[in-house]
């Protein structure tokens, strides 16, 4: 689905590999379904919840410093989009992000 002329749609994903403390972070910057930059990166995280975090947090970064305002985010873990509509939802672990 296509945002609005106007929006940036960010997707995130990640992938975790349990107790070995390894995961996987890759984000896409898409406008009107047209590329405009992506970036993956290695996460020395045990669990995907966190990768998740790290990816948002990381994405919402990239989108500032390209000076993209209207975002679409999209990410497989609805906890993680969940705990970002709501300031106090976020882990105090990324809070000071």
């Amino acid at each position: 689905m296509f945002p609005s002329p106007g929006w940036v749609k960010i997707n995130t994903d990640e992938a975790a590999r349990g107790y070995h403390g390894f995961s996987t972070c890759g984000v896409v910057f898409r406008s009107m379904g047209e590329f405009i930059g992506a970036f993956s990166m290695f996460l020395e995280v045990q669990t995907a919840i966190v990768a998740g975090f790290y990816g948002v947090i990381h994405a919402m970064e990239e989108a500032q410093k390209m000076g993209l305002t209207n975002i679409w985010l999209e990410c497989d873990l609805a906890l993680v989009c969940v705990a970002f509509s709501v300031r106090t939802n976020v882990p105090w672990l990324f809070r000071n992000r």
